[in-house]
């Protein structure tokens, strides 16, 4: 970690603490550990996008991600500093360690880091990604034809509502 993102984290933590009207409860560690975890952003109105992260979460047995959808203010207050506009629904978005990853480089990252056979796919990062992007960019122009599309955003169960931001 360099220099420079441990200074981030500290002042986030002291951002956060002092944000909080219980900020003397709050351990450092848990808002770190909170910061750090992986964020996926996903169209909280697309069917596939809801079947994505509903695979995600019961293939994620280590609750390594956090999702928010894309339509949220969270989802606008992160992304927008890496000029990734949150009215671009048709891309799947992994923030990981202060980068942001779009389309299918994304999805390959969170597949590596799930339970079973999936991290199997990430081998397919070798392939280039204006070839992985193509076929990322085809399913997502269709995704409402062949999928539908909800009119509200999927709202989880009480169990899964820590694991969503926003």
């Amino acid at each position: 970690m360099t220099i420079l993102a441990t200074k981030r984290i500290s002042t986030a933590i002291r951002f956060s603490l002092h944000q909080s009207v219980f900020y003397r409860k709050v351990n450092p560690l848990i808002v770190l550990y909170l910061y750090m975890q992986p964020v996926i952003f996903f169209d909280g109105l697309c069917n596939l996008c809801n079947g994505a992260v509903q695979f995600t979460i019961q293939r994620d047995k280590n609750n390594i991600f956090r999702f928010a959808s894309l339509q949220s203010e969270y989802a606008a207050e992160k992304i927008t500093p890496f000029n990734i506009s949150p009215e671009n629904l048709d891309s799947f978005i992994l923030l990981e360690d202060g980068k942001v990853y779009l389309r299918s480089t994304a999805a390959l990252r969170v597949a590596r880091k799930l339970n079973g056979l999936w991290p199997l796919l990430y081998g397919f990062i070798i392939v280039p990604p204006f070839i992985r992007n193509a076929v990322y960019n085809y399913i997502a122009k269709n995704r409402y034809k062949w999928f539908g599309k909800q009119e509200s955003c999927w709202v989880p169960t009480p169990e899964l509502k820590s694991k969503f931001l926003g």
